[in-house]
């Protein structure tokens, strides 16, 4: 999630106003500033790959590459929409419905700024046989684009802030119903809402319960010093709904960003700071904030249903936090929750459960033949069994025997008759 101030009533903690952007440096390339202190600027696409390794290796994504590229695999990006003719991202997203209640067309300059730049951490797949560009975390992955929100820019977005807080948190649910609907098994929000809702609760219980992994950005309220509270920082929605992976951020030392909000919704961590992106102009940008951590964990998470499809999202949480790197004394804090996401140790952590849920499920199902459940073992019979059993006969031998001598008698009685 990249800072943006307080709206009235509703805080909607999401897009876009920039913790942090600059332009990669590039011949000829000018920093431009923008609105809430971003800046915007190019660089040829052969600087990226130099400028996100340190990212890559922090995730140790490369050697979980060996094994998964996230093929077969959707992931769900709910933010401000997605420019899906990008280079890096090209042949790779599918648009889906626009719930943000503004008009403004996919061609603006200022419409899917922050959620290009999510995808292509997630999807991208570079350009010129790949050689080139950004290469996200899970570059075989394909994208679901839902919006739901606008980006700062967008011209209509004052009028969206106007919209009643049912009527965007409804959007937030409408946008998760269609991710899980639509064949999405990840879902990434770089988004967060300062309140909570019933309505985007039931959405992603329901997500939850068809096995998809939903993954979102923790906020950039920063520390205790940095909130009014005085104690931790405010909640942010959705990462702080139960079953929902909270991803906080870390610089490119792995110490925590001074933005990254502290709160117990922080599961785990990844890189948060400068991380390379492509933007929905097609110009390469350093991003900032908690929105790219969640990006590149749902990248993660993506390797990991790519892999193992029915992988419950409990046990891909488990995965995800029990494989950190940097774990925090103690083994938590609500810093950097459990620590930095490592893919390669994950996605082998992974697979270990996966094989302990199908040993399990394997033992379940010895006990049943075709669906029905098996009939009760044959048990010996004890020495009363056997005595009841002989009675039994002997009762029936002789009832048999006198119905035989009552038969001969009434044939002989009917015989007498007839002459």
């Amino acid at each position: 999630m990249l800072n943006q101030g307080w709206r009235p009533g509703l805080a909607v903690l999401a897009a876009f106003g920039v913790m942090s952007l600059a332009a990669l440096p590039g011949p000829a390339s000018a920093a431009v500033q923008r609105e809430g202190g971003e800046f915007a600027g190019s660089a040829t696409a052969d600087d990226i790959r130099d400028n996100q390794q340190w990212v890559l290796g922090m995730l140790n994504a490369e050697a979980a590459w060996s094994v998964t590229q996230g093929g077969g695999v959707t992931v769900a990006v709910i933010d401000s929409g997605v420019n899906p003719y990008v280079s890096d991202l090209a042949g790779s997203v599918v648009t889906g419905p626009d719930y943000t209640g503004v008009t403004t067309s996919p061609a603006s300059k200022d419409w899917g700024i922050h959620g290009t730049w999510m995808a292509s951490l997630i999807a991208g797949h570079g350009h010129d046989g790949g050689l080139s560009g950004v290469i996200g975390v899970a570059p075989e992955a394909r994208i679901l684009s839902v919006r739901v929100i606008p980006d700062r820019q967008d011209p209509h977005y004052g009028k969206y802030e106007r919209e009643a807080e049912a009527v965007i948190q409804q959007s937030l649910a409408n946008g998760i119903d269609y991710a899980v609907t639509h064949g999405a098994r990840v879902i990434s929000m770089s988004i967060g809402y300062s309140a909570p809702s019933g309505t985007v609760r039931e959405a992603l219980q329901k997500a939850y319960d068809r096995g998809v992994v939903v993954i979102a950005s923790a906020g950039n309220s920063g520390g205790p010093g940095d909130s009014d509270r005085g104690g931790e920082a405010p909640e942010s929605f959705p990462a702080n709904y139960p079953g929902v992976i909270g991803v906080g951020a870390v610089d490119s030392s792995g110490v925590v960003a001074g933005f990254s909000s502290d709160n117990l919704s922080v599961q785990v961590a990844a890189p948060g700071v400068s991380v390379p992106a492509q933007g929905r102009d097609g110009q390469y940008w350093w991003v900032s904030g908690t929105s790219p951590a969640c990006a590149l964990v749902a990248g993660v998470a993506a390797l990991i249903k790519s892999r193992y499809p029915g992988l419950a999202p409990d046990l891909v949480a488990s995965a995800l936090t029990s494989t950190t790197t940097d774990r925090p004394a103690g083994g938590y804090d609500s810093q950097v929750g459990f620590g930095i996401v490592d893919a390669a140790a994950a996605l082998a952590r992974a697979g270990e459960l996966a094989g302990a849920r199908t040993t399990e499920a394997s033992l379940k199902a010895t006990a049943r033949y075709d669906g029905v459940s098996a009939p009760p073992p044959v048990r010996p019979r004890g020495a009363g069994q056997l005595v009841l059993f002989a009675l039994f006969a002997l009762t029936s031998l002789a009832l048999s025997a006198a119905a035989g001598t009552l038969l001969v008698v009434l044939r002989r009685s009917s015989r007498r008759a007839d002459l």
